[in-house]
């Protein structure tokens, strides 16, 4: 059974960095294609990054700078540095992962909030 476990979210000032975690079960997130999404609040659900099995990334034209994916192979585990936050960050962060032929997976989400 996959599970994909996101953590690291919370309340945070503008301003402020946090690091999300995605620990994944019952796949090897080398192998896959594996992302970060996140959604506001009334808002459909956009992609932040991507990082394929070859360590190539992808970010969203307006997420480049601040945002930075990352996996640890050992650990089995993705990553996502968030710096610099702004208040128009606040949404739920979601994992992902993809594989050619296999059906797409994603995490509960985990909450990130920016206020003063």
């Amino acid at each position: 059974q996959v599970q994909l476990v996101e953590s690291g979210g919370g309340s945070v000032q503008p301003g402020g960095s946090l690091r999300l975690s995605c620990a994944a079960s019952g796949i090897i997130v080398s192998t896959y294609v594996m992302g970060w999404y996140r959604q506001a609040p009334g808002k459909q659900r956009d992609m932040v990054a991507l990082i394929s099995s070859d360590g190539s990334t992808n970010y969203a034209n307006s997420m480049e700078g601040r945002f930075t994916i990352s996996r640890d192979n050992a650990k089995n585990t993705l990553f996502l540095q968030i710096d610099s936050l702004k208040p128009e960050d606040t949404a739920v962060y979601y994992c992902y992962a993809r594989k050619h032929g296999v059906q797409p997976y994603w995490g509960q989400g985990t909450q990130v909030t920016v206020s003063s």
